[in-house]
């Protein structure tokens, strides 16, 4: 049993997270962390930066892959790029996974496909971009997540000897 975290632009993008979440939970997938409700969300978020990355770091502990779902905005916010980055730092595969053909519950309209090749951070000056530090990226919906997303997990966790 793998043990994910999810990032996600929480603003944009929540709906569609729940519905890879239960999707994930009817197929009886691994623990989920990093998938919040509105209201521990806001509870964290009137706290401030530090209590939000403090949050972040404990919902991260004991996890071996972090799986970024991708919207429209995902990759240009702050927080997940905090995610990717300390995703890194504790040795998490990254798994990116297109989200914006999954409609919104609200809705029901999708979202532009979100850019990958967008900075995440610097190493010895250079840019370093999400797709370079991913394991793969996938389509939610083309790629048949709700039956692949177990196996792209054991694969990307799989390939940093986890």
């Amino acid at each position: 049993m793998r043990n994910v975290f999810y990032s996600f632009h929480y603003g944009n993008d929540v709906m569609r997270a729940m519905v890879v979440r239960n999707q994930w939970v009817t197929k009886g997938g691994q623990k989920i962390s990093g998938i919040v409700d509105k209201a521990e969300f806001e509870e964290v978020k009137r706290k401030g930066d530090a209590a939000i990355k403090r949050w972040i770091d404990s919902q991260m502990l004991g996890t071996t892959v972090t799986v970024v779902l991708i919207g429209e905005e995902t990759l240009e916010r702050e927080y997940v790029q905090y995610e990717i980055r300390k995703s890194i730092e504790r040795g998490n595969a990254i798994l990116g996974i297109h989200i914006s053909k999954i409609k919104d519950a609200h809705t029901g309209m999708t979202s532009k496909r979100g850019n990958v090749h967008t900075i995440i951070g610097r190493r010895n000056n250079m840019p370093v971009y999400f797709d370079d530090v991913c394991y793969a990226i996938h389509d939610y919906i083309a790629d048949d997540g709700y039956e692949n997303l177990a196996f792209w997990v054991e694969m990307a966790a799989q390939s940093m000897g986890k």
